[in-house]
């Protein structure tokens, strides 16, 4: 991947890019198998590779410069504004529409955010493209000062791009690094984004994260999908389950899953999806979405199901999940997905009685050193 922000030190992000793809890609495999073992001791499915570039379905864009001339991208090092609308880990459709977005702060008059002086409003443009092309677009403001003004100047904005269904301001009054507050304030009349992913169309509201990488994750889907339906399980969890990616790919006739996610926003989003699916004449089984801390849940149910799905954050999922699992005779396999393999060891180290079976890498994140990886375990 050629970019000159990273030949001229204005971004540093893809910290692998010097790197041949295939470099990066064995590179990875070598550290899971590193950490987890290697074919000796376990069966490594083929990686799922990724385009190097234009993968990226979302991009979180600092708002730096003036009103008259915002910036989109970065701060440096000495905090000024570096713009990457032209970064080439988004694709050519989604490059397209920052232009729109800078014409619209113009228009709207909407004061980037300043470090320095703690003055001024918009602090981040937040854009989601699904594979149909349909856009999310979310502004983070200080407060609702300017809301008023996006309000009045949207109808130039949803002109310029068509594609844009879903728009939203998101209140973040604190001055720390912290992406995003609590408080959304929808303005668009649709309230999700559809996005397809496999034969499955996953609802994402505002708040509800999602894999940067569709493609990688459809994989990622099938891959556990396929392990499931070989195994026939009659009761699944989906712990940390997030929009529901995993628990409406394992949904099927007979069969009941429980997808536990802390954030209420996913789980909206989660029960949305499952709507959808059933309405357009899916068997789902026995499906439902629950909000709660994952292992709070856990540790309060009469027993465990059959096969546990765990897709926790980067610090995995600590010793307290890991111990009720390795305790729970119940659950006879464990499927876990982790972006975090040493976070992933340390959790399986907790776990004697599962042997890990199959195991496949995932290039979510492309020139960098981050990566998926999903593991089968079966109770020994």
């Amino acid at each position: 991947m050629n970019c000159v922000h990273f030949d001229t030190l204005r971004c540093r992000s893809c910290t692998e890019l010097a790197q041949p793809y295939a470099t990066q890609l064995a590179a990875k495999l070598r550290h899971c198998q590193d950490l987890l073992g290697g074919p000796d001791r376990l069966h490594w499915l083929a990686p799922v590779e990724s385009p190097p570039t234009g993968f990226r379905n979302k991009a979180k864009m600092v708002v730096s410069g003036s009103s008259d001339a915002p910036v989109l991208g970065i701060r440096d090092a000495q905090g000024q504004g570096v713009d990457l609308g032209d970064c080439p880990l988004y694709p050519p459709s989604l490059q397209a529409c920052f232009p729109a977005i800078r014409a619209f702060i113009t228009a709207a008059a909407l004061p980037p955010y300043a470090l320095d002086s703690r003055r001024g409003e918009l602090k981040f443009v937040l854009l989601t493209e699904a594979p149909d092309g349909g856009l999310l677009l979310r502004f983070v403001l200080r407060s609702e000062a300017t809301v008023a003004r996006i309000r009045k100047h949207l109808p130039s904005l949803l002109a310029a791009l068509p594609q844009l269904q879903v728009v939203s301001v998101n209140l973040q009054p604190e001055h720390k690094a912290v992406l995003e507050g609590a408080r959304e304030i929808l303005l668009s009349p649709a309230d999700r984004l559809g996005v397809a992913v496999n034969d499955i169309r996953l609802q994402l509201r505002p708040q509800s994260f999602f894999q940067t990488n569709t493609a990688v994750a459809a994989a990622l889907y099938a891959q556990a999908r396929a392990w499931i339906e070989a195994l026939q399980p009659a009761r699944v969890w989906d712990l940390y389950c997030g929009v529901g990616g995993f628990a409406l790919h394992a949904a099927a006739a007979g069969r009941e899953v429980t997808g536990v996610e802390l954030e209420a926003e996913a789980i909206a989003s989660a029960a949305q999806s499952l709507a959808a699916l059933a309405a357009s004449g899916h068997e789902v089984g026995e499906v439902h979405f629950i909000s709660a801390d994952a292992t709070d849940w856990a540790l309060r149910q009469p027993a465990a199901a059959g096969l546990v799905i765990v897709n926790p954050p980067r610090r995995g999922i600590g010793e307290r999940l890991s111990r009720y699992l390795e305790a729970a005779a119940a659950t006879r396999w464990l499927i876990y997905s982790s972006c975090n393999a040493e976070s992933l060891a340390r959790d399986l180290a907790l776990m004697p009685s599962f042997r890990a079976r199959q195991a496949r890498l995932l290039d979510m994140f492309p020139q960098t050193r981050h990566h998926e990886v999903i593991v089968l375990l079966e109770r020994a």
